[in-house]
This record gives structure tokens, sequence and C-alpha cells, in this order.
């Protein structure tokens, strides 16, 4: 478990780039962990939901400042993603994690897909109505994934954020939102699991994850422009599946 404490600086690199992209980082804060000597179900999921709350409610309270987050539709969509993470974080308990693992690299390598294709939606003037409707029924899916995954489901928040309209800025900015929102509530039932805490590493981890995203997302809503950030994360996260599959699925 000594490794574990190598975590931290790795961590505030993650937070610091995901916090630009309008995700926490549990998308490798967990795999990590898990590479580093934790249990998956018991100690990874848990604390990688936490880092990735703590990562997503900083960079908010940046973006909240810069008046980049479109608080209707991050209400609309976060309330939803509430409801229906804990059904996915009970579901979790009775699968193998073999299953959970499998699930997760999936998915990860679905956001990593998405990231490297380029893809830029055409943005319909849809109305406000509209977008909040879109908002529940999309928070409603990624809710359930949210709470199964241990994931706050960013990666597809954002491209869904630009279809409903918004700017890729304000998209990341309203999804930093709505990530904590999923994490919150996939959070407290997955500790209700969690193995005992070295409260140490786990405040370093903390730290860390608070100091990057306070610079990422900073650094995001004055000057910067993440298109590269995402050609690199999107290899990043490909990598991370591919990794999980070969490793952690077929291997065993």
């Amino acid at each position: 478990m000594d490794t574990l404490y190598f975590a931290p600086p790795v961590f505030l690199i993650i937070a610091f780039v995901f916090s630009m992209l309008g995700m926490g980082g549990s998308q490798l804060y967990i795999p990590l962990l898990f590479w580093l000597g934790m249990d998956f179900k018991t100690q990874a999921i848990p604390l990688g939901i936490l880092l990735n709350v703590a990562s997503s409610m900083s960079a908010t309270v940046t973006y909240a400042r810069t008046r980049l987050i479109d608080w209707r539709i991050a209400i609309a969509f976060g309330a939803s993603v509430v409801v229906f993470a804990p059904l996915g974080a009970w579901i979790n308990t009775g699968l193998r994690p073999k299953l959970i693992i499998l699930v997760f690299a999936l998915f990860t390598a679905a956001a990593a897909a998405l990231m490297l294709s380029g893809w830029k939606p055409e943005r319909p003037a849809l109305s406000a109505r509209r977008r909040v409707l879109l908002g529940v029924a999309a928070g409603t899916v990624l809710g359930f994934f949210a709470g199964l995954l241990g994931r706050g489901g960013g990666a597809f928040v954002v491209p869904l954020l630009y279809i409903m309209g918004l700017d890729p800025k304000s998209a990341a900015a309203t999804s930093s939102l709505i990530v904590t929102f999923s994490g919150s509530s996939s959070l407290c039932s997955h500790l209700l699991m969690a193995a005992k805490a070295d409260w140490l590493m786990w405040t370093l981890c903390l730290l860390s994850v608070v100091v990057g995203s306070q610079i990422g997302s900073r650094f995001m809503a004055r000057k910067a422009k993440p298109r590269s950030v995402k050609l690199v994360f999107g290899l990043v996260l490909l990598g991370v599946a591919m990794l999980l599959i070969v490793k952690d699925v077929l291997m065993k």
C-alpha cells in the first residue's frame, strides 16, 4: 500500500486537465487506485468517486464566479442524475468485479472515441423547455451508469450540452456542476460499502485534486482552448480502457 502515496501528485495533474474538460477525473482515479493495490469495489471506487466530487465541486466554484454555468440545464440534468444514481449503485453490489471492470472499460473506451473523433454536432436552436426535457432524459440514463460504474459521466455530458446549444466553455462549466450532482449521489451509496480508509492518504489525495482543479478551472475560464487537451486525454482514456480489458479481464 506504500505505493499509494505516489498517487497525490499524479492526481493533481489529472484534476488540472479534467477540470478544464468539465469532468471530475474518476475515469483515471479509479483504475490507478486499483492498480496501486486497492480493492476495486470497496476501496478504489469509493475513493475515486470522492476525488471526482471534490475536483468537480472545486471547479464548479470557479465557473460559477465567472458566470459560465447554465443553471437551468444543470439543475434539470443533475436532479434526474441524483434520483437514478442510487439504482446503479445498488445493482453494482450484485455484480462480479470482472463484469464491473469490463463495463467500466467499455464506458471509458466510448468516452475516448467521442474525444478523438473530432465530432462537432450542429447545435440547433432548442427552446429552453426542450433543453430542460432533454437534460432530464439524459440525466436519467447517465445517472444510472454513474452509480453502476462510479463515474460522473462528464465525457458524455459535454457532447450532449453541445447539442443543446451551449458553447464549449459553458458546456464544460455546466458539466462540472452536473458531475458534482451525479458523483455526490453515487458517493453516498458507495461509501456504505467502503473498506476502512487510510485517512492520511485520502486527505493527501483530496488536497491534490482540489488544488489541481482550481488551477485548471481558472486557466480554462480565462484563456484555455481545450481542443489539444481533449486529444491527449482521448488517447489516455483509450489506453486505460485497453489496459483494463487486457490486464484485468482477459488475463484473469
